[in-house]
């Protein structure tokens, strides 16, 4: 797939190199911006039960 995507992506290697920094930017950009908010509701990660038995201390 990496290799697809650099075929065919313009210009030299350092060009290439370039944008595929931005590809990658403008990927987590759109994870961090949309995608992970939209899907922190269905995680379950603060349905947390943690029981305080007789040795838990403060």
């Amino acid at each position: 797939m990496y290799g697809w995507i650099w075929r065919h992506l313009p210009g030299n290697a350092w060009v290439r190199a370039f944008t595929s920094f931005v590809l990658v930017l403008a990927i987590v950009y759109v994870l961090f911006q949309y995608i992970f908010p939209w899907a922190e509701p269905l995680l379950p990660f603060n349905d947390v039960t943690v029981d305080q038995g007789m040795g838990a201390t403060r």
